[in-house]
């Protein structure tokens, strides 16, 4: 199973950002225990981080041509606003799972508004990087299911 990892803006910051909201681990932390994660399980993980919204769903429309079977997605602020984000996770058709590292619906009201939630097959917040590994055996059920 072919799976993308989408991060959006200042996730390149994990670390070194609020780390009491966000945990201690840094974004190379969170690319190797997740890909060690998709190993495991046989999954091909593709790790993508932009602080673009343009350049996010360029890569969203490339997985769509490469034939990606899955996606994780964690929008970061565009979460509450990208609306293009949004269409592009809805035109691609492809099974998509939200992550947060943070709880979403415990912190500021804007927060807690996904624009993309109604597109995603699932919504996880508020577990730091597991939230993550979650993802992947959720799309990996899903998919040796279908």
């Amino acid at each position: 199973m072919k799976i993308a990892v989408v991060n959006g803006p200042n996730l390149n910051f994990l670390g070194i950002r609020e780390p009491g909201i966000y945990g201690n681990d840094t974004y190379e932390d969170l690319v190797r225990i997740v890909g060690n994660h998709g190993s495991e399980l046989n999954c091909e993980l593709e790790f993508f981080q932009s602080n673009g919204e343009g350049t996010i769903i360029d890569f969203l429309q490339k997985c769509y041509y490469e034939k990606v079977d899955g996606i994780i997605i964690n929008p970061g602020a565009y979460t509450h606003y990208s609306y293009a984000i949004r269409d592009a996770i809805e035109s691609i058709k492809i099974p998509t799972v939200e992550v947060h590292l943070s709880n979403i619906h415990k912190r500021e009201g804007f927060r807690s508004v996904s624009v993309v939630k109604e597109v995603c097959i699932h919504q996880i917040y508020g577990k730091k990087i597991e939230g993550y590994l979650e993802a992947i055996d959720f799309l990996l059920e899903r998919h040796n299911n279908d």
